[in-house]
């Protein structure tokens, strides 16, 4: 499946800012399960840029404007071809994935910070629903249905800093929030687990050549030999309308944009993204 992305950003302020210092990670990656056909960022006013590849490998685009503006308009716009995921016949075991080479290679991806701890509650009932599981894959599987199960998908209910804790206490949050309760479980059954950003066209069928309304989506990888996907929002496997475009331990790795400005208060963001299947 071939998908094109567009997504804009535009930040109002009130006055105007007279420079801005800002990050995007608005670049999908190029990965066993899509290829990155073409992809363009478009700054106005028109900054300074440069590009480089994070400690994730995720692709950034670092960009400053030293004038005097009052809007900034960030428009990526990506072509990207997805195939299907590919489900590995081979799983770890609880032993593989306490042997030295797992725990240790990837210690970041089992660290417990406030963003994505389980709470004392959630802790007992992923330890009860995943920890007696015949293997990892069962326990990913275990864990991420208690956080479908459980927590309401409900716009607006929480904000990027709602820790998983706090996300579970009201059972109600958004995707970023159902990824960040799902790598608290697994990190606290041992299973390394990392957050992903990206886009999932809305549609289980999608129309050839229909522009949709879309939005970010959030998901999360599990460590079982290679990164493997599961979507705790979703009760579906994976597909070809998953694009993925960057990684990190958290949100706050992975943010689309972020940065600094001087010389105004307050500033208003508004995004949108339309997602078009185009084969």
């Amino acid at each position: 499946m071939q998908l094109r992305i567009v997504h804009t950003t535009t930040f109002e302020y009130d006055g105007k800012a007279s420079a801005s210092v800002n990050q995007a990670r608005l670049t999908p990656v190029t990965s066993p399960e899509q290829i990155l056909v073409h992809s363009r960022i478009e700054v106005h006013p028109a900054p300074y840029t440069y590009e480089y590849r994070d400690y994730y490998g995720n692709a950034v685009t670092s960009f400053e404007i030293m004038e005097p503006h009052d809007q900034l308009t960030v428009t990526a716009t990506s072509t990207v071809q997805t195939e299907p995921h590919h489900h590995l016949d081979h799983h770890l075991s609880w032993a593989d994935m306490a042997a030295w080479d797992v725990s240790d290679r990837w210690a970041e991806f089992l660290f417990l910070p406030d963003l994505v701890a389980p709470s004392e509650d959630f802790a007992t009932r992923v330890k009860d629903a995943g920890g007696a599981a015949a293997s990892p894959a069962d326990a990913v599987a275990a864990v991420a249905a208690l956080v479908r199960g459980e927590v309401e998908y409900l716009p607006g209910s929480t904000g990027v800093h709602s820790t998983a804790a706090e996300v579970w206490a009201q059972r109600a949050g958004v995707c970023q929030d159902m990824a960040h309760l799902t790598i608290g479980g697994l990190r606290s059954l041992g299973i390394p687990a990392r957050y992903v950003s990206g886009y999932l066209h809305p549609a289980p069928d999608p129309v050839v050549g229909l522009q949709v309304t879309g939005q970010s989506h959030a998901w999360i990888e599990w460590w079982d030999g290679a990164w493997r996907a599961v979507d705790p929002s979703q009760d579906a496997a994976m597909d070809e309308r998953y694009v993925t475009v960057a990684v990190g331990r958290d949100y706050t790795d992975v943010k689309p944009l972020s940065g600094i400005y001087s010389g105004s208060g307050s500033s208003t963001m508004t995004v949108d993204v339309q997602i078009t299947r185009l084969s």
